[in-house]
């Protein structure tokens, strides 16, 4: 990987540096915080995480968040884990994000899209009508601050102005999509004993409707501390019985009352993908998630209420939580509800032109799936409004930023971001006031002190280490569900340097303050001492037009010596001949190095994901080392359990 200074793809002009909100937060940060005036993005990073407590105070002024009892101060305590946030403030997250009904009552806060493609909108009005009425409900039916109240739903506005009552009223929100079996849904909210859960009948996917109803049935029979469940009647069934009527409880005209609850008080429960055992119940709080939102929509994502925010997304995936977060800018955002290639890849391209979005947010898998299947966005589709695409799920690779550049606009803001659904944020990512280098992600973010360490702890630039974060973020979890004494939580970033924030991901910060992302660090490919990335490898080998997708894994002989396999799905057609094996072996000699060549190239019928879509590296390496499938995997969590028989045949047979 050369970082010797290169070309920039795309740079901001002047005016657009200009009118960036992170250019006026710092001029006013400079003006009344002490924030540096000059030095740009740079300067004001270095202030922010030099500076934690004042940066975050200024956030707060900056965005007017309203504090019902004000904070003794910024950090209590910035030890991690444990760092406490604006002790002694009060307020309410839903409060927050319902604040641009007071100014822009008829416009659009949310764009229902489904696979008809037609926007259909909910009014700022309309959304603050129903979350009253629904809070004022479930205020009725007893629910409390810190109760947890749960959604199995897909997509729509429904889910939204769930979870916005549920905040509202000062309970803590949980969410699955429809698409979860019953088990996996289950080994989630069984976790969090729900009080109230809100179901589909089905959903509708690739054209075909997908009744849910024994699911739900199930979810009910297996959920004991339920004391009410709502239906919303998708495909237009009848309530079953005992079941109260989505309908019935959003019907009043009542304003919303918001509870005011301490900072720190939970706001909802993400899920980790949980590949093995359980998955980890991560709580968040409501002032940590909104402080935190507000940075990161607001400064890195530049969005405004003239804005439109569309991001594919499932309730199963925090980046929904993300974009529901949206609202805290008054920017209205779009919810699309089917299949990203529905009824042909170029899908989210038509859905970002008919609602016009301009930050339109997808995965990198769908962007290589565009490039492999020979979309044309910007000749087909007006995306003239779209200002910027960015990326997460996986490292966008080089030919990614390419494509986007060459098939989208040439004048087009590229971010690739990563954070994690352990802060429901970014750690590196959009900046729109920086350039975008092929391959790279913009900078880390503003309060995040980001770097890259090596085994011994020291930081390194232009090398390859481990993601650390060495201060406090205000979304970071308050702590997991059920892990009395926080050893879960604490082993689960903390083990490897004390005190600093480990996220398992291998990175290079490079000396102009990019950042590269090489794939997780916990399933490491450690040939000869030196440490390789998966991503560099799925990224070479996936450019051949052959291959769907691959997964390479390493392994540790008995005997010292190493084993590394690469296993690749081929498209309908191809053969994994001679010819191809040599291709695909000189591929990865040529653009990333010998050392990087498999040991044995070997096809397989498919790669196993997660639910929210990423390839699952350690439980196959678990596998591969004789792990019984049951032990080596939570089989809740992943998209395709037969798949994964495969590799278990293929362990016993090398046994």
């Amino acid at each position: 990987m050369s970082i010797v200074n290169p070309q920039p793809l795309w740079q901001p002009d002047p005016q657009r540096i200009a009118r960036a909100q992170v250019t006026q937060f710092q001029a006013w940060a400079a003006e009344n915080h002490g924030a540096p005036a000059e030095g740009g993005y740079e300067a004001l990073h270095r202030w922010s995480v030099d500076e934690l407590e004042t940066f975050w105070k200024a956030v707060t002024e900056w965005f007017d968040v309203r504090f019902s009892t004000p904070y003794a101060r910024v950090l209590g305590d910035r030890s991690m884990p444990g760092a406490q946030w604006f002790p002694g403030a009060t307020l309410n997250y839903a409060e927050h994000a319902l604040r641009a009904a007071e100014t822009r009552a008829d416009q659009p806060a949310l764009l229902h899209v489904d696979e008809t493609h037609e926007p259909r909108p909910v009014t700022w009005s309309e959304l603050r009508r129903q979350v009253g009425s629904l809070a004022a409900e479930l205020r009725a039916l007893g629910v409390r601050p810190g109760d947890r109240v749960s959604g199995y739903l897909p997509n729509i506005p429904q889910a939204v102005v769930a979870l916005l009552a549920t905040a509202a009223v000062g309970g803590v929100w949980t969410s699955c999509a429809p698409d979860f079996g019953a088990r996996s849904v289950l080994d989630r909210f069984q976790q969090v004993e729900p009080v109230v859960l809100f179901t589909v009948d089905g959903y509708r996917y690739g054209g075909k409707e997908h009744d849910r109803r024994d699911t739900v049935a199930e979810l009910r029979r297996e959920l004991p501390t339920l004391r009410a469940v709502v239906h919303i009647p998708v495909l237009g069934t009848e309530a079953p019985e005992g079941a109260l009527e989505w309908s019935a409880l959003t019907a009043a005209d009542e304003e919303p009352l918001f509870e005011q609850v301490p900072f720190d008080h939970p706001l909802w429960v993400l899920y980790s993908s949980g590949t093995t055992g359980l998955p980890k119940a991560i709580v968040q709080s409501q002032g940590g998630i909104l402080v935190e939102h507000l940075k990161q929509l607001g400064l890195h994502c530049d969005l405004g209420p003239e804005d439109r925010f569309f991001w594919y997304t499932s309730t199963g995936w925090m980046m929904w939580n993300f974009l529901v977060s949206g609202l805290l800018t008054g920017t209205t955002i779009v919810l699309y509800d089917g299949s990203p290639g529905y009824p042909d890849t170029a899908a989210q391209w038509r859905v970002a032109e008919r609602t016009e979005a301009t930050l339109y947010g997808t995965s990198a898998a769908y962007v290589m799936a565009c490039r492999k299947a020979d979309v044309h966005p910007a000749r087909d589709f007006d995306l003239s409004k779209v200002q910027c695409v960015a990326t997460t799920g996986s490292p966008l690779p080089p030919d990614g930023f390419r494509w986007l550049h060459d098939e989208v606009r040439d004048d087009l803001w590229i971010a690739s971001v990563s954070g994690g659904t352990d802060v429901c944020s970014c750690f590196a990512g959009a900046v729109p006031t920086l350039p975008v280098y092929v391959g790279e992600l913009q900078a880390a973010g503003l309060g995040t002190d980001l770097q890259s360490w090596d085994p011994s702890g020291k930081p390194v630039i232009d090398e390859v280490g481990e993601l650390v974060v060495t201060n406090p973020m205000p979304s970071m979890p308050i702590h997991f569900w059920n892990d009395p004494g926080g050893s879960r939580y604490h082993d689960s970033y903390f083990d490897t340097y004390p005190g600093v924030w480990r996220h398992g991901d291998w990175i290079t910060i490079t000396s102009r303050g990019s950042v590269v992302i090489h794939g997780r660090s916990d399933s490491t490919l450690n040939r000869q001492g030196v440490r390789m990335g998966s991503a560099d490898i799925y990224e070479a080998v996936e450019r051949l037009p052959e291959i769907k997708e691959s997964l390479v894994i390493g392994i540790e002989q008995p005997d010292g010596g190493y084993w590394m396999p690469l296993f690749v799905h081929l498209v309908p057609g191809a053969v994994l001949d001679e010819a191809l094996l040599n291709r695909i072996k000189q591929t990865i000699r040529e653009q990333l190095s010998p050392r990087h060549v498999p040991d044995e190239v070997i096809e397989v019928p498919g790669v196993p994901h997660t639910l929210t879509g990423k390839r699952i590296e350690v439980p196959v390496k678990r596998l591969l080392q004789g792990t019984p499938l049951d032990k080596a995997v939570n089989p809740g969590s992943i998209d395709n359990l037969d798949l994964l028989h495969f590799y278990e045949e293929l362990a016993r047979k090398r046994a």
